[in-house]
């Protein structure tokens, strides 16, 4: 029997298919597999397919690719994730970009009770270091179990990774590369002991070099993985405004810490909260509060907890439901606005409605009652 981690390494190395290509083509066929054996006639038939690309998926380069791709993972003792399994990353099955299939190799939850990314500029101030040292060791005293992500660069991203290792969380790095190599080498001995708490995460197979796209593109994968997203110092421009944009195109939360106004390496940071893109925090305390995130209580908020128990009541007494019963048709960023609430908790309520009957989820995250 073939295993079936060919057929899904092989989506991801098809010529000219991506990973929202290959989610269509997941809906018309059924399974990784089933592409494969589809005869090319009914393969040139699925939108955005053709006959070109249904060529490429029929080329037998592309199987013996995965079968070697499939050795190395075996080899090291990597994880594959594929998008239909049901260990995949609910909040990263979420985004409508997310990997067809993600490589991990490590020891932790990647659905993990709380997940938040940390980012910023490669050019780290010592202002932003200050700042990010001091954020996790107030985390790690509130949330022992939280999950840090980033992208294991220099700057920030490092600096994430080590106070959070130090401060005995677990922590993620998301790369630009394959799982063959540590992009920068010097961070290698970092990427090692985040192997025994935390791991390393990527959707690029081995060989694959840090060229420059690949960082824009493992960004999504950073905002998409996690809860919210925080910027601690960034400049005009730069990587993890990109990852912040993207986050708050996911519906994510997104927060800041603001800088002096003539400093460069704190423009981005400004411009974001100015934009409203993203909340103003000075501290942890001010991080938790913004999420909602009560320390020392259970895993959801009073406020959740008592809007879940309320699901099976009339419209007058569940918030939710009444206030999309008075805007009709509301947006997902609306309602949370108006109900004070995190959207991440808030899509989880109204999944829970959308399950129950009670809404219906229109598209562009816009919801009204059934």
């Amino acid at each position: 029997m073939t295993d079936k981690r060919i057929y899904q390494i092989g989506l991801t190395m098809i010529n000219g298919v991506g990973d929202i290509l290959a989610r269509q083509l997941l809906q018309a066929i059924g399974d990784a597999e089933g592409i494969f054996a589809e005869k090319r006639q009914t393969l040139e038939k699925i939108p955005g397919i053709g006959s070109l690309l249904a060529g490429e998926i029929k080329r037998p380069e592309v199987l013996s690719r995965a079968e070697k791709e499939l050795a190395f993972v075996e080899k090291n003792r990597i994880s594959c994730y594929f998008l239909t399994d049901e260990t995949y990353p609910f909040r990263l099955k979420e985004c409508p970009d997310a990997p067809i299939l993600f490589y991990f190799k490590g020891n932790t939850d990647l659905n993990a009770r709380r997940i938040i990314s940390i980012v910023g500029t490669r050019h780290a101030t010592a202002y932003g270091r200050e700042l990010t040292e001091a954020l996790l060791k107030d985390l790690a005293q509130a949330i022992p179990d939280l999950l840090v992500v980033s992208g294991l660069a220099y700057g920030i991203d490092i600096c994430a990774h080590r106070n959070a290792l130090h401060n005995q969380l677990p922590t993620v790095g998301v790369l630009a590369h394959g799982l063959d190599r540590i992009y920068p080498a010097v961070h290698r001995a970092t990427a090692v002991e985040m192997l025994s708490t935390g791991g390393l995460l990527t959707d690029f197979p081995s060989g694959t070099e840090p060229d420059r796209p690949n960082f824009l593109k493992r960004n999504r994968i950073i905002a998409g993985l996690s809860d919210c997203t925080l910027v601690v110092e960034s400049a005009e421009k730069g990587g993890s405004l990109v990852t912040a944009d993207i986050a708050f195109s996911y519906g994510r939360e997104v927060y800041s810490f603001p800088g002096r106004v003539n400093d460069e390496h704190s423009k981005g940071c400004n411009n974001l909260i100015r934009q409203n893109k993203a909340g103003l925090i000075t501290s942890a305390s001010d991080l938790l509060a913004a999420l909602c995130w009560e320390v020392g209580k259970s895993a959801l908020p009073v406020q959740t907890e008592l809007l879940f128990t309320n699901i099976s009541q009339q419209a007058e007494t569940n918030p939710v439901l009444e206030a999309i019963r008075r805007h009709k048709e509301i947006h997902l960023n609306q309602l949370a606005v108006e109900l004070e609430m995190p959207v991440h908790q808030l899509s989880s309520l109204l999944f829970e409605l959308e399950i129950n009957g009670r809404i219906k989820a229109l598209p562009g995250n816009v919801y009204r009652l059934t």
